[in-house]
């Protein structure tokens, strides 16, 4: 028997792994890695561009000043150049290229003083000075107004990092802004799907160790039917789980109904070579035993009476060779009252014995399609149950009759029925809720009605425990006798 149930297998090493951190690692850090380098190359590019602008403009602003300058007819006093100066942001320094010196200029005499005129005429050359802390960037101009002279010009370089500055900061608010709505977002999000997944994990890692049949309650809530990919994946999960639940059920009932075959068979056997013997042994005594005991008695109803037992013990190996092959008998038209006139015949004794009353409904003019021993066999065990469970004092009644178009054939008595412990199980082989019995009783009329294409039903009614035998009126009529298999 140990071949009937699987072992479960060794619980498959799982390594341990963080979900959130490496939807992490894959999702977060490059999505914020491209913004980032998308905001720099954003920043780099917007910087660029403005000192290009910046330097552009600067360049224009001093060819205009020196197209200007060069058109102009007016003598460059101090107060020119001062009012230039508030106009464009830029100084002038008055050169004389002959003397190399400077003459008015826009910048404090202390500012003139410490560049020197040798270092501002190194300068000039180079397009660049620095004075007073401040560098400008330098441009030359001739004016050709009453007297002709040449005029320095002074950006000041700090405007164009000002201009770069302006240009660039808007770039930065936007990808900070953005960096904090979208990073705890994403971590957010990463967390739910690592949730769901870890979910995912456990439920597999539990069918893995042979939990078969359970759903993921994630998934009844609503996540299988989001229509996106987890939520596919928790339905196939789900799907998996009870397709395996179901064939690992589907494999041990049929191992069971295999084995349980065999061994049915095996008792079949043995009892039916004792009932054999015990039969002959009956026949003989009543060859041998003319004359009578004692005044009174008749050996010849006692004889009776040990052969309806054999009868009732011969009823129920038939019903274990049901469990053991495939019967061999062709359906007939049987009629339901002398089936059940059969079965009290036979429970008769035994009844009296056990102090149990036993009542009968007999039909009239009601048939089906069957095979007889194996409908008998299953009503002799539903009685002998319903013998067990009324107990000394208690009634057993016989009832057969239609429900439109079945016929039922049912066995109630006055017990207490089933413990509720195998009410869910109670057809299977092998439950009972009788310390001496083996439960094959209930096994062997749940295999018979459903060979006739009906069911077994049972239910506590009015005090009264029924078991019922539902069959289609007209079931294996044409159906013929299944072909016996090999285990």
């Amino acid at each position: 028997m140990a071949g009937v149930f699987p072992v479960a297998a060794a619980k498959p090493f799982m390594p341990s792994v963080s979900y959130h951190s490496s939807l992490t690692r894959q999702l977060v850090l490059p999505i914020v890695g491209l913004l980032l380098a998308a905001v720099l190359a954003n920043v780099g590019f917007s910087a660029w561009l403005a000192v290009q602008r910046s330097a552009e403009n600067t360049r224009l602003q001093q060819r205009q000043v020196a197209a200007a300058l060069t058109a102009s007819r007016v003598s460059l006093s101090l107060p020119v150049l001062d009012a230039l100066q508030r106009l464009t942001g830029s100084h002038f320094i008055i050169w004389n290229e002959a003397s190399q010196s400077h003459g008015l200029s826009t910048l404090s005499v202390a500012a003139m003083d410490g560049v020197g005129d040798t270092r501002l005429a190194e300068t000039i050359a180079t397009g660049a000075v620095a004075i007073g802390g401040q560098h400008y960037r330098i441009g030359v101009v001739h004016s050709e107004g009453v007297r002709p002279e040449t005029v320095l010009i002074l950006t000041p370089v700090r405007a164009i990092f000002t201009a770069t500055l302006e240009a660039v900061w808007p770039v930065l608010a936007v990808a900070v802004a953005t960096l904090a709505v979208l990073v705890p977002l994403v971590l957010h999000t990463t967390g739910r799907l690592s949730t769901r997944i870890g979910a995912i994990e456990r439920h597999v890692g539990r069918i893995t160790e042979g939990e078969f049949g359970q759903r993921l309650l994630e998934g009844e809530r609503g996540a299988a039917n989001r229509g996106d990919e987890i939520g596919r994946l928790v339905a196939g999960v789900n799907t998996m789980s009870t397709t395996l639940g179901e064939l690992r059920t589907s494999l041990v009932a049929g191992e069971r109904q295999r084995l349980l075959g065999q061994l049915a068979a095996g008792f079949a056997h043995e009892l039916r070579n004792a009932i054999t013997g015990a039969r002959l042994a009956i026949d003989l005594h009543r060859r041998r035993c003319t004359a009578t005991a004692r005044v009174g008695f008749d050996p010849d109803e006692s004889l009776t009476v040990a052969v309806r037992q054999l009868d009732i013990l011969e009823e129920e190996v038939r019903g274990l060779l049901a469990l053991g092959k495939a019967p061999e008998a062709a359906p007939a038209e049987l009629s339901v009252t002398c089936l059940l006139e059969e079965v009290r015949d036979l429970m008769g004794p035994r009844c009296e014995h056990a102090g149990v009353r036993m009542e009968c409904q007999l039909p009239t003019s009601i048939t089906c399609t069957g095979r007889h021993d194996s409908l008998r066999a299953a009503l002799v065990n539903l009685a002998l149950n319903g013998i067990d469970a009324a107990g000394r004092g208690g009634c057993l009644r016989l009832v057969g009759g239609r429900s439109g178009s079945r016929v039922l054939f049912s066995v109630e008595d006055t017990g207490s029925g089933p413990p509720e412990s195998i009410r869910d199980t109670i057809h299977e082989p092998f439950v009972t809720g009788k310390p001496e019995g083996i439960g094959l009783g209930l096994a062997v009329a749940k295999a018979v009605a459903e060979e006739h294409g009906g069911t077994l039903d049972w239910e506590r009614i009015d005090g009264c425990t029924r078991f019922t035998i539902s069959l289609p009126s007209s079931t294996l009529s044409s159906v013929p006798a299944p072909q016996e298999q090999t285990a």
